[in-house]
């Protein structure tokens, strides 16, 4: 199981910092440079627990950045799910970026309109 390096710490800060929840950015910088992860090995590298990153799967998935596969398992238990990136971390950065330039435009405007005031 790879590690959170101190490289994927700096970019789960800085994926907070664009405005995605602690959990949404230590997983998707985790998942970053690696084929396909199960939840237990996010939560043993990242040191989330296993609702954190049920809930940061969620949100991964309803914006396509992520999809899941059943991976068979002996024995009873609770199913195991592979998840992998479904584009490439640039891409993924690309779409951060442009909201980000998309907040910094309604603040533009909020302050050129406030500015109207005085």
């Amino acid at each position: 199981m790879a590690e959170f390096t101190k490289k994927d710490e700096k970019l789960a800060e800085l994926l907070q910092k664009a405005g995605l929840p602690r959990n949404v950015a230590k997983t998707l910088a985790y998942m970053r440079k690696r084929d396909e992860v199960t939840s237990v090995e996010i939560e043993k590298s990242t040191t989330l627990r296993q609702p954190e990153v049920s809930i940061a799967m969620q949100w991964l998935k309803k914006r396509g950045w992520i999809s899941k596969r059943d991976i068979k398992k002996e024995g009873k238990g609770r199913p195991v799910h592979g998840y992998r990136l479904t584009k490439p971390f640039p891409q993924i950065l690309q779409e951060i970026n442009k909201e980000l330039r998309g907040k910094i435009k309604e603040i533009e405007k909020l302050i050129k309109d406030l500015n109207a005031f005085s």
